[in-house]
């Protein structure tokens, strides 16, 4: 299963991440090397949020990360959520699309 982990940001964002980024990525990398995050990263234009991709058998990888996450524990994430994303197109998609329907 895919799940999106969402986050709003404080409007300071770009300058306050400065001294966690590193902590940031490594968490982030650390995830990813365990197979649980596939795609991250900020929202451009304007940057006022990000978008993490996961995957799993439950949300809890999301959820757990969101909890340790640098930005998260420092302030700089004012909302964070979890969603379940039903994935169908793609060479991972979570459900295939059956091709006699196309």
């Amino acid at each position: 299963m895919h799940y999106l982990l969402m986050y709003d940001v404080i409007d300071s964002y770009v300058a306050a991440r400065v001294p966690f980024r590193k902590l940031h990525l490594q968490h982030a990398a650390a995830a990813h090397q365990r197979g649980e995050l596939i795609l991250g990263g900020a929202l451009a234009n304007p940057v006022d949020g990000a978008v993490l991709l996961f995957q799993g058998d439950s949300p809890k990888v999301a959820v757990d990360f969101a909890k340790a996450d640098p930005y998260v524990v420092n302030g700089l994430v004012t909302r964070w959520r979890v969603r379940e994303w039903t994935t169908v197109v793609g060479d991972n998609a979570a459900v295939k699309v059956d091709p006699n329907l196309l």
